[in-house]
């Protein structure tokens, strides 16, 4: 794959996923059989500093009912780490109390003038570590996409006594 413009620097292993790097931001929703549906609004920042891996870093804020942020809810932040045959590690920490790690693959399905235009990346949680006041998270499945220009994601968890369910989703755009 070749690139050029803004991805022109980055090393090799990070071609494929050079569509996130930026800020993007936007609105959500979720809900859980334990919780019930809201809004919310995001900003994700994927990072390289010339090394073959990209940083990440995630804020949402809940959101009411005219779209005016209510409060603080997730942080999330970590590494995205490309590996062989198109294979992706990410590490990811929370501050109420986990740390995982998500294993899966990048599939790059359209290119336009050496840039990415459609893409996704699938992960599964390989290893959850918690500590002892976190509540019970078993397992999670996420979905990223590249369309239209937009990151669009989704992701389903295993938590609280409840098996693999849908639990947020959302779309944003590049700030």
């Amino acid at each position: 794959m070749t690139v050029t413009g803004s991805t022109s620097g980055l090393p090799p292993e990070l071609l494929s996923l050079s569509w996130l790097i930026g800020t993007w931001v936007g609105v959500g929703v979720g809900g859980y059989p334990t919780v019930g549906d809201f809004h919310f609004a995001q900003e994700v920042t994927f990072a390289s500093d010339g090394r073959p891996f990209l940083s990440y870093s995630s804020r949402a804020w809940l959101l009411d009912a005219d779209g005016n942020r209510v409060k603080p809810l997730a942080v999330e932040s970590g590494y995205w780490r490309p590996r062989p045959d198109n294979h992706v590690e990410v590490l990811l920490a929370h501050p109420t109390g986990f740390a995982e790690v998500w294993i899966g693959e990048v599939t790059v399905s359209e290119i336009a003038d050496a840039t990415v235009t459609g893409a996704r990346v699938e992960l599964r949680t390989d290893v959850i570590a918690r500590t002892s006041s976190a509540k019970e998270y078993t397992a999670g499945h996420r979905l990223f996409g590249l369309v239209d220009g937009e990151l669009m994601w989704v992701y389903d968890m295993a938590a609280v006594g409840q098996p693999l369910t849908s639990h947020l989703s959302a779309r944003l755009k590049k700030a």
